[in-house]
Order: C-alpha cells, then structure tokens, then sequence
C-alpha cells in the first residue's frame, strides 16, 4: 500500500509539473501570438501610410502643375489674340506665331489640358460662363461665339470658357 500511495503521489507531482510546463508555454505562445498580431497591425498601417504619402505628393505635383499651367493661360490668350489680329496675313512671322502657338497647345494637351472652344455645343455652367445673350430660334441654348477659350487641367476646370449664349 506504501508503494501505491508513492506511485500517486509521484503521478501527482508528474501532473502538477506537467501543468507548470503547460501553463508557461501556452503565455509564450500567447504573447507570441501577441506579437504576431502587434506586428501585422504595425505593418498595415505602415503600408497605408506608405500609401496616402504618395497620395498626397502625387495631388500636390498636380495641384502644382495646374498652377503653372494656369499661370500660362494669358500667354495662350495672347497668342489667341495675335492669331486673330493677323488672321489674313500669311507672312513668315503669322506662320512662326501660329507654329509657336501650336506647339505650346501640344505640349499642354500631352500633359492633360483640354482646349473649352467649342461654338455650337449645349451650354454647360460647369465649363461655361455666359457673359452676353443672343435671342435664338430654338429653347436650348447653345454657344454663338467664345469671347476667351476655356481650359480643362486633367478633367478639372481651369478656367471655364467666356461665352455669348443663343437661344
């Protein structure tokens, strides 16, 4: 009987030390787990982070782009301007004016402006600014004559067109 109670109380102590040598495995494993999680957080964030910087850099070099091109815009009214005072002439210095403006226009263009010149399209309030009105034949009202070109910068107005409206 001596022996029985040695060996429970052996198979006791065996369990208790098992136990103790559970318990502290499954904290590591527990803080481990932790940890794993602490650090697919960290990287997460750190990945939108990432993200919203080059959001942000990209919106400021094109907010940045947008100001020099509207910077440039009297520029182009000017050669508009010019090309509209020598409209008839055909001397080499009209031809080197209107080569110059075009090539200023596709270099723009390439870069995402868009020319608002259109005569006989639908008034628009967004891409228009109606400063004279022409009484016409028909309800909708439609472009007669564009008094200064509008522009778009990468979809977004720039500077809406001065238009005259009929109708």
């Amino acid at each position: 009987m001596a022996d029985e109670t040695t060996q429970n109380a052996d198979v006791t102590v065996s369990e208790d030390t098992v136990t103790e040598a559970v318990d502290p495995r499954s904290e590591v494993e527990r803080e481990r787990d932790e940890y794993r999680d602490a650090l697919q957080r960290l990287q997460a964030e750190f990945e939108n982070y990432r993200k919203r910087v080059a959001r942000q850099a990209e919106d400021s070099s094109a907010r940045a782009a947008g100001d020099i091109v509207a910077k440039m815009l009297p520029v182009l009214d000017a050669f508009d301007l010019g090309e509209a005072h020598f409209a008839s002439s055909d001397s080499e210095e009209v031809k080197a004016l209107r080569q110059n403006r075009a090539l200023l226009l596709d270099t723009l263009a390439k870069e995402g402006l868009v020319r608002i010149s259109d005569v006989g399209v639908a008034f628009d309030p967004q891409v228009h600014d109606a400063v004279a009105h022409v009484e016409g034949d028909g309800s909708e009202q439609v472009i007669d004559e564009v008094l200064r070109a509008g522009y778009l910068w990468k979809g977004a107005v720039l500077r809406p067109a001065m238009v005259r409206v009929k109708g």
